[in-house]
């Protein structure tokens, strides 16, 4: 692996790899605990972004595509076998154009694309802009989203290290502009949290312009429904007909 791709459990002989991209301010830490329900026939590699987790001292990419000009290459040597994508926020973004980076350079897509609690790429982000906001006010907003605990936010200290990549990520999504493009042949699920209040079911079912198959699914939850144990549940189940073979 490199310092961009975490795996915690290699698979001797994996028949098909699940590529994890995590919401703004997270890390691959997130997706550890998804490889011991998994068949070992599936291998879990998740993206570590610049600033958190082993690369906490790295400054934070705050442009989209120089993200994804660095990391499509880490990827090119793990497509050997059939492969799939999860992003969740921020990561379904990510992930999206790096499957478009892979179409544009490799000649390759994935299987499947599950796109958690995102709106789709083509939608504008609605003012205000978090990224532009001041500490306070930033962190304030941060509330709404129901995933970081008071303890953290009202701990001063970690918050100022937080703070920087957190604001780097939030311009990532903000400053993203989306050009036009051709359908994906792949199916797409969108994972939509029936109580977030942050992207709505309108949002989420906005991802079917970017494929002729789309699954549209309610998950119990609020924006950060990818830690409740349910939806580990709710999802590793529909890895297993990917395989190319039964085991």
């Amino acid at each position: 692996m490199t310092n961009w791709l975490v795996c915690s459990q290699r698979r001797v002989r994996p028949q098909l790899r699940l590529f994890c991209f995590p919401y703004a301010g997270g890390s691959a830490w997130m997706f550890r605990s998804w490889a011991s329900q998994l068949p070992e026939s599936i291998e879990i590699i998740a993206v570590e972004l610049p600033g958190r987790g082993k690369r906490l001292a790295e400054p934070a990419l705050t442009d989209l595509a120089a993200i994804v000009q660095a990391l499509g290459p880490q990827l090119l040597p793990h497509l050997n076998v059939p492969f799939a994508v999860f992003g969740h926020s921020m990561g379904a973004l990510v992930a999206f154009e790096t499957c478009q980076w892979l179409r544009r350079s490799a000649q390759i897509t994935p299987v499947h694309f599950w796109a958690a609690a995102a709106r789709a790429p083509h939608l504008a982000v609605q003012p205000p802009l978090m990224h532009t906001l001041d500490d306070d006010a930033f962190i304030n907003r941060l509330k709404q989203y129901k995933g970081t605990p008071t303890s953290v936010l009202n701990n001063t200290e970690l918050m100022a290290l937080m703070v920087p990549t957190l604001r780097a990520d939030f311009a990532v999504l903000e400053t993203y502009t989306y050009q036009s493009s051709t359908p994906f042949p792949f199916p797409i699920t969108g994972l939509w949290g029936e109580s977030d209040a942050i992207v709505s079911k309108t949002d989420v079912a906005a991802w079917q312009t970017h494929t002729p198959n789309f699954i549209l699914q309610a998950i119990a939850g609020h924006h950060f429904f990818i830690h409740q144990s349910s939806f580990a549940n709710t999802l590793i189940p529909t890895l297993k007909p990917l395989l190319t073979f039964d085991e």
